[in-house]
């Protein structure tokens, strides 16, 4: 990503987008969100719009929300959820509310352990149930209601992650749900991990075993039904507010795997097919098969295409590496049939989207999040056919991490 000098102070501009100008008879708010600076508190802004923004836009305006947290938010049904709270950067759920002014603020923040990363990994199954993992007890699921924000209970399967692995030396800390959560036609799934660490980084990295294991619980009885596997991946999505996973129109789940270490090597993404509870084992689009020492790291499923982003070079980690910094991710379409892709044309290679999705829909456009280095283009392009175009430019707040439509009610 940008460091904070590139986007945080305001640029000289001919007509500029500006978000603070209150309108409450507008029904809708476009609510964009960026990262001024790549840090572990992740500081930013955000900023809601009347319109869909387009041209240059500024989103560290007088009225904007400033804070942390704000590498990527999980948005979902008219409501703005994130990982992090804005206030400290701590673990947990927060929501944010914009409301008729355009003003957006944190509204409610259920918090988790601090010292367990993938502690706030949630998913929403309807207004009043949802689930996520907490680091304090790993080996529940525990649950919530969106509605009020408040944790309602758990559910304990310590029993499911037991069938394997109970007596290994080498398995030093298990945990259920930490990395993926997801709800699928009346069925809960959960990740299970069998790590060989037991510190900070726990969970990561460091798995015992070459298969993805997930538990599935049945929505209404909040009961344990059985494990199903992801074959030969080493590591499902690391655990962002940018959860790798997709549902098609048809309702065919897409899940990525990042493969067997930070820098992939067998990364792949599967799918549970619609009326299906069990991973496909007829299909997978692996990277390996696309391009040598590379990884999947974010998905976008529509009409029997698959967007995503590939690496156009050897992946590499560290201080100095590619992975996250450079401009090596190019901007690929997938035929889910035939697995043929395309390149999508009129886009730069770009850095990691990191915690933020690569590819939404917003009023029946598709956009790409399109951020480079030098911070020369900063913002979304809109997609149509295998060509994209500019829709807007972010030339003060920081590198786009986000953008979401709030109707009001």
């Amino acid at each position: 990503m940008v460091a904070v000098g590139l986007f945080a102070s305001c640029v000289e501009n001919d007509n500029p987008v500006n978000p603070i100008d209150p309108d409450p008879a507008a029904s809708d708010k476009y609510v964009l969100i960026t990262m001024s600076e790549r840090s572990l508190e992740k500081p930013g802004y955000a900023s809601a719009f009347n319109e869909l923004p387009s041209g240059d836009v500024v989103n560290n305006a007088s009225g904007s929300l400033q804070g942390l947290g704000f590498g990527g938010w999980r948005p979902q049904n008219n409501r703005l959820f994130k990982m992090f709270n804005t206030s400290a950067a701590e673990l947990g759920i927060e929501e944010l509310k914009v409301d008729a002014e355009g003003t957006v603020a944190p509204a409610a923040f259920i918090k988790t352990d601090q010292n367990t990363n993938g502690s706030g990994n949630f998913v929403i199954a309807s207004e009043t149930q949802g689930f996520y993992f907490d680091g304090a007890n790993p080996l529940d699921i525990q649950t919530f209601d969106p509605t009020t924000m408040s944790r309602t209970g758990e559910i304990k399967l310590e029993d499911a992650v037991n069938e394997r692995g109970v007596d290994n030396p080498e398995i030093l800390f298990r945990s259920v749900g930490q990395k993926f959560l997801v709800v699928k036609e009346g069925k809960l799934y959960a990740n299970i991990s069998y790590a060989k660490t037991d510190g900070s980084q726990k969970g990561f990295w460091d798995d015992y075993f070459p298969e993805v294991y997930l538990a599935v619980i049945d929505l209404e009885s909040l009961e344990y039904e059985r494990t199903i596997k992801i074959e030969d991946t080493g590591s499902i999505a690391y655990i962002n507010d940018n959860n790798m996973y997709d549902f098609d129109d048809n309702g065919d789940l897409y899940i990525v795997t990042q493969g067997i270490s930070a820098v992939g090597g067998k990364s792949k993404i599967v799918r549970i097919k619609a009326g299906e509870d069990d991973i496909d084992s007829s299909w997978s689009l692996n990277m390996d098969d696309i391009t040598e020492g590379g990884k999947f790291v974010s998905v976008f499923a529509k009409e029997g295409k698959i967007i995503t982003v590939v690496p156009n070079t050897v992946l590499t980690g560290g201080p100095s590496g590619n992975i996250n910094d450079a401009d090596v991710w190019d901007f690929y379409q997938f035929d889910i049939e035939s697995k043929e892709k395309t390149k999508i044309e009129g886009v730069p290679s770009v850095t990691n989207p990191g915690a933020a999705f690569c590819a939404i829909e917003i009023d029946g456009k598709v956009l790409l999040r399109v951020t480079t280095k030098d911070g020369s283009t900063n913002g979304y392009y809109e997609l149509e056919g295998t060509t994209a175009k500019p829709l807007f430019n972010v030339t003060a707040g920081g590198s786009v991490s986000g953008l979401y439509k709030v109707s009001q009610e």
